[in-house]
């Protein structure tokens, strides 16, 4: 009945009575589990069965082929792949011990000057399988064809000026510091022997090494100019010196205009620097002369290889003078 105040409230069948706490368990029930592990970790997941298929198989770089491995063992010989390269560097009679052909090779005009230079000149040629070849280029463009040159051997710089005067040349040698551009250093070698150079040095770091490229650029050159190779520009320098050699470096703002050099017919090291930074600090200040070569118009500073063979020609010219 409204309005009787003898009713009783209304009371909750599932209250509870306190309880004991639990301890923080709830709490860490509710904690993180940490990131998701990845699907090839997850037994029920496909990609944790393909896995041990993946295992099974050999690694394949971009581009592979199936069954092979991605790199060959790295030995000192340089490798050229591609019909196009093969064939300019055996028209320029680059050393090579070894070319490889893919079996069953389409012939075309390239493929077939190719082999017929390669018999012309006592090269071994093997048969390969594409895959072969793939692991041998380190997947690059081959096009079933590769040519294997072997490292070249470099010679002497600690012997190379007391060999020329016990053979009673006056030493003419080219430096090159820091000449990162192997068409540069094949240019260079190129004008070294134009003009009656002796041998060209360069360093170990920093510098560009007779590649195929390098050869390329020379065009037969470097099989007859010798290259040696030294570990420190200055000391060899300083050696050069004391064997009795003059040291003249090549710079825009050198001291001496070339048509005023007068020393050509004297035992000579040549130091051309690099082509943007020029020659370095050291060796700028171990050379006994600095050489500039006269300009006009607009144009600032020559190629390493143009301005190589400028001066080689200039003193190529007081050597043969009577």
């Amino acid at each position: 009945m409204a309005g009787n105040s003898k009713r009783k409230g209304a009371v909750s069948s599932r209250a509870k009575k306190p309880t004991v706490g639990t301890g923080g368990n709830n709490k860490r029930r509710l904690a993180g589990k940490g990131p998701t592990p990845k699907a090839e970790e997850r037994s029920y997941h496909a990609a944790s069965k393909r896995k041990p298929a993946a295992k099974r198989a050999p690694e394949r770089a971009s581009g592979a082929r199936s069954g092979r491995p991605t790199r060959p063992r790295k030995t000192g010989d340089e490798i050229v792949a591609g019909r196009n390269s093969v064939l300019e560097a055996l028209r320029a009679e680059i050393p090579a011990k070894e070319l490889v052909i893919a079996h069953r090779l389409e012939s075309d005009e390239r493929t077939k000057e190719i082999l017929t230079l390669a018999l012309e000149q006592k090269i071994t040629i093997r048969e390969a399988t594409r895959e072969d070849i793939d692991a041998l280029t380190e997947y690059g463009i081959h096009q079933g064809v590769a040519l294997r040159l072997p490292e070249y051997e470099y010679y002497d710089a600690s012997v190379l000026v007391n060999a020329l005067k016990e053979h009673g040349k006056k030493p003419l040698l080219l430096a090159l510091d820091g000449i990162t551009d192997p068409r540069n250093l094949g240019a260079i070698l190129r004008s070294a022997g134009a003009f009656g150079a002796h041998g060209v040095v360069i360093t170990e770091r920093r510098s560009a090494g007779l590649t195929a490229s390098a050869w390329k650029s020379s065009a037969g050159a470097a099989a007859r100019v010798p290259v040696a190779r030294v570990t420190n520009m200055v000391r060899w320098l300083e050696e050069a010196k004391e064997a009795g050699c003059f040291v003249v470096g090549l710079d825009a703002d050198g001291d001496v205009s070339l048509p005023k050099f007068d020393n050509g017919g004297d035992p000579l090291v040549v130091v051309v620097g690099s082509e943007g930074k020029g020659l370095g600090r050291l060796v700028s200040e171990t050379c006994d002369y600095i050489l500039s070569i006269p300009m006009s118009g607009a144009t600032e500073s020559l190629n390493a290889g143009i301005a190589s063979s400028v001066v080689l020609y200039a003193i190529s010219q007081q050597r043969v003078a009577p």
